[in-house]
């Protein structure tokens, strides 16, 4: 009988055990409750990665909800109408649909209270995202049951969620507020993103009685900057509506007192992005007033406001220039927004129908201000003050008029028709014919001739700083060759006549 051979081998059935991710098992659950109503119960299942520590899992179940929810909405199988009692809910004929929206709207509503919140930027975009899109699909299937030949339905309590966590009172929410920016380019809801601002403002600010809140009012004018009207008509099917709301809401915005650097912010983009869409613009001169009030580089930008109200709108503001020459100061040639100012002034005061005493006292101002100016400020100021007495040929007597013992100007008066400037002279200029900086002097002789009709351009020279007039001084090529020595020498021992070098200089006698 043959042998039996044995097998040494034994066969291991080997299990590998596949774990599935959180993402996986999210994605799989939503597949399965769209798929059938029986898998219904995993929603619960879903819901509870919210709680989760790590933030993968709850933006993978945030995605997941948004989702399942958007299919569902889309199908209409969410209960349409005022949802009926829970008892009744229970057993009868929409207790699928209706247990459905109620989870939807309290995910929504977490969402909107706790989701903006988030501690991680990627959860609070998630979030953002999803009530958005359940504001879009809520306004195409609508959970409310209306007559739409009557009505057009809008999800506005989903935008008023948002909108209210947007401005904050305890957080900075510009980032969040930048990611919202893509959504206010559709009209319907830019529309209502306005109307709930201003409810907002004014309910939050009503409340503080007019307090400042700085991060409050720092949000509100960020989402308000990011709103942008268009420029025609022909962009909006209701333009006049959506104008009227945009001026609602930054007047209802601007009636309240801001952070002193907040006023800086609204001036800079108040006269493109926020005038030419207020119907009556000199409505804005209570803000433009208060803001002139903060001081310095404020006021201003305030007065370019004023000045364009004035010029645009026949606004009559009799202390426009008074404000303005209270604001030449020594510090005017040292601040950020010099070159702004001085070309703001340059307009302000290029009228010819200006009284005399007032374009004297600037000139004169001024030229007592150039005394301690720096270079690179005195090269834009001196062609400046010609250019004044250009247009205003009875201003030529400050500089004809002799130097004075005792000068009649008064450099502390602030109204410029006291200050006896057409009594004085510009003698500073004289003086400042003796600076150190030759481009200075030079500029400052320009009064020993006669001034020509044509005017100075000034527009290079507002900018100029200190580091560019020195660049520009050691770029510049010398046009002669400096003479060192008198008798060059060709020998170092002899030179020109048999005398050499040394004997020019030195001798034992």
């Amino acid at each position: 009988m043959a042998t039996s051979k044995r097998c040494n081998v034994s066969s291991e059935n080997l299990t590998v055990n596949y774990v599935k991710t959180p993402k996986i098992d999210i994605n799989s659950k939503v597949d399965l409750i769209i798929q059938s109503k029986k898998h219904a119960n995993d929603v619960f299942d879903v819901l509870e990665y919210l709680q989760s520590e790590k933030e993968k899992n709850v933006v993978c179940a945030i995605n997941g909800c948004t989702k399942l929810f958007s299919t569902l909405l889309e199908r209409g199988e969410l209960y349409v109408g005022q949802l009926p009692k829970e008892e009744l809910l229970i057993g009868g004929e929409y207790q699928f649909s209706g247990i459905l929206k109620q989870i939807y709207k309290r995910f929504s509503q977490m969402l909107s209270v706790f989701g903006l919140t988030m501690l991680f930027i990627p959860m609070q975009e998630s979030a953002l995202c999803a009530l958005m899109q359940f504001a879009s699909m809520e306004g195409k299937f609508p959970l409310q049951d209306l007559d739409w030949s009557e009505h057009y339905s809008f999800p506005r309590e989903l935008i008023q969620a948002v909108v209210e966590r947007l401005l904050s009172q305890e957080e900075d929410m510009a980032v969040l507020i930048s990611r919202f920016q893509e959504y206010l380019d559709m009209e319907d809801v830019r529309y209502y993103v306005m109307s709930s601002v201003r409810e907002n403002v004014g309910r939050v600010m009503d409340k503080t009685k007019g307090a400042v809140m700085p991060i409050y009012q720092n949000n509100v004018f960020t989402l308000l900057s990011n709103i942008n009207m268009p420029s025609q008509e022909s962009e909006l099917t209701n333009y006049l509506e959506h104008k009227r709301a945009f001026e609602r809401l930054w007047l209802g915005f601007l009636k309240y007192k801001l952070p002193s650097s907040m006023y800086k912010k609204v001036l800079v983009i108040l006269h493109d992005s926020i005038l030419p869409h207020i119907s009556n613009p000199t409505l804005m001169i209570d803000f433009l007033t208060a803001a002139y009030d903060v001081g310095g580089a404020i006021s201003l930008l305030a007065l370019n406001g004023l000045f364009v109200l004035i010029h645009q709108h026949n606004l009559d503001y009799p202390d426009f220039y008074n404000k303005l020459y209270s604001l030449l100061e020594p510090s005017v040639f040292h601040v950020k927004y010099r070159a702004r100012f001085f070309h703001l002034a340059n307009l302000f005061l290029s009228s010819t129908h200006l009284p005399v005493y007032l374009v004297a006292a600037f000139a004169k101002r001024l030229s007592r201000l150039a005394l301690t100016a720096p270079p690179a400020a005195l090269l834009m100021v001196l062609p400046f003050i010609c250019n004044l007495i250009r247009r205003h040929p009875a201003c030529r007597v400050l500089i004809h008029r002799p130097k004075a013992c005792d000068d009649p100007y008064l450099m502390e008066e602030e109204d410029p028709s006291q200050c006896h400037a057409l009594e004085s002279s510009l003698w500073e200029l004289q003086t400042l014919q003796k600076h150190y900086h030759p481009d200075v002097a030079k500029a400052a002789m320009a009064i020993n001739k006669p001034l020509s009709q044509q005017e100075d351009d000034i527009s290079e020279l507002l900018e100029l700083s200190t580091y560019e007039l020195m660049e520009r001084d050691l770029k510049q090529k010398q046009s002669k060759t400096v003479p060192l020595e008198f008798d060059p020498a060709t020998q170092l021992l002899q030179g020109s006549g048999g005398v050499g070098v040394l004997g020019l200089n030195f001798s034992l006698e």
